[in-house]
């Protein structure tokens, strides 16, 4: 079959490079791709937002599936488009997109559904937000209810920078429309995990667990970003764990939103905070986080053919997943400035060096061809990713492939995976 990946960063590289190894596949296209995808398929001119354009084209070249990368077009109803003209996608429909698309609508559904997530509220209007927040006396977290690239959060350290977060978000619209209503909610404590399950709308089946590492620099200082590095599997994920996660957040998830005429299909990503050990939801995801589907991709032995097709026609039956490495590290190389304003068209040199070491994949997420080379085009740039025997050996050959790679002002994080190493 031919199958179209929607989206043009890293994470579409994985999943691009993962599809075009099955032997179902005789065609990859990515719309609108980047450097990376156009090495394992085609790319289409057409952004991954315009829903009519996805439409069309899937149409012309025939695709037997399409799988959705990012969350806008999931929230505009790519998925609803593509499937009343009948062809199979991977993704939620519009209204079950809504777990991510609106905070605030997720935080209510958890509480109706008595599903384990920290107290908030939901606040229109931004006096009445920060008057709740000096009625608590104590730091808050601060999300802007709409999407906003996931750096629409701010996990204050103190009253006042949880009050500065209202203004920001709310009154100077740091993140646009997003931010025309805001979730507080109350700051939780404890180790940060990432649990994908792949959903037909009744079944649900669970990938290995990653962390990933949202702060710029090494220590977790700095600002949110969309990312800097992943790994799998995280020490603190057992079987146990694994199965209290399954039977407390996401069958509830699930029978809930069937029970809402709303039912799941797709890949849900779960964040997770580790209380005292047992699992507290901090956030709902509708598609595959990003650097997880990295390291989720380079551990996975199966063919992912199969799983996404299921899921997309609603019946994951008889499907089942082989892991390959014990564990796998992916390390961002980003652009100077990021996740602030940064230059593009600055050229790399390395990707095919560091590709040939020892279990190194280079998945490309802000870069684009220009002539014979390969420049930079966004903040995140390049996503070093590694297979080993522990995440330790994952660890020191995602930094041998970083080593290899230069373009001018590349930063990374220097201690992903610092929690099992």
């Amino acid at each position: 079959m031919k199958v179209l990946v929607v989206g043009a960063g890293a994470r579409e590289h994985a999943l691009a490079h993962k599809i075009a190894a099955s032997e179902r596949v005789e065609a990859v296209y990515a719309a609108p791709g980047n450097a990376g995808t156009a090495r394992v398929g085609t790319n289409l001119d057409v952004a991954a937002d315009d829903v009519p354009g996805i439409v069309r084209v899937a149409r012309e070249l025939g695709v037997g599936l399409v799988v959705v990368g990012p969350e806008g077009p999931l929230v505009a109803g790519v998925v609803d488009a593509l499937r009343a003209v009948g062809i199979p996608t991977f993704g939620p429909t519009r209204a079950a997109a809504r777990l991510e698309g609106s905070k605030a609508f997720s935080k209510d559904f958890m509480k109706h559904h008595g599903i384990p997530t920290a107290a908030y509220g939901v606040f229109d209007d931004a006096e009445a937000a920060k008057a709740w927040v000096r009625e608590l006396g104590r730091p808050m977290v601060v999300k802007a209810d709409g999407l906003a690239a996931g750096k629409g959060v701010v996990v204050a350290a103190t009253v006042e920078e949880s009050l500065a977060a209202i203004d920001a978000i709310m009154l100077e619209r740091a993140h646009g429309d997003a931010g025309r209503r805001v979730v507080v909610e109350e700051r939780l404590e404890g180790p940060e995990i990432s649990f994908h399950v792949v959903c037909d709308g009744t079944r649900a089946i669970p990938l290995a667990a990653a962390q990933d590492h949202k702060r710029l620099l090494d220590g977790d200082e700095g600002p949110n970003t969309g990312g800097m590095g992943a790994y799998s599997p995280p020490p603190m994920v057992d079987p146990t764990l694994e199965g209290s996660i399954m039977d407390r957040v996401v069958l509830p998830t699930l029978e809930g939103m069937a029970e809402d005429d709303c039912p799941f299909t797709g890949v849900l990503f779960v964040g997770l905070m580790l209380v005292d050990g047992q699992p507290r939801v901090l956030e709902y995801n509708v598609r595959f986080g990003d650097p997880e589907t990295e390291v989720l991709m380079a551990r996975l032995a199966s063919d992912v053919v199969p799983l996404l097709l299921g899921s997309a026609r609603g019946d994951l039956e008889g499907v089942e997943l082989t892991w390959g490495a014990p564990a796998a590290l992916c390390v961002v190389m980003a652009s100077e400035g990021y996740p602030g304003s940064y230059p593009k068209g600055r050229p790399i040199h390395g990707i095919e060096a560091a590709n040939a070491l020892p279990g190194v994949s280079v998945f490309e997420a802000g870069t684009r061809a220009e002539g014979d080379a390969t420049v930079t085009s966004g903040g995140r740039v390049l996503c070093v990713t590694a297979s080993g025997g522990d995440v330790h050996e994952a660890a020191e050959r995602a930094y041998a492939g970083v080593r290899a790679i230069d373009f001018e002002g590349a930063h990374h994080r220097g201690d992903i995976g610092w929690q099992a190493r």
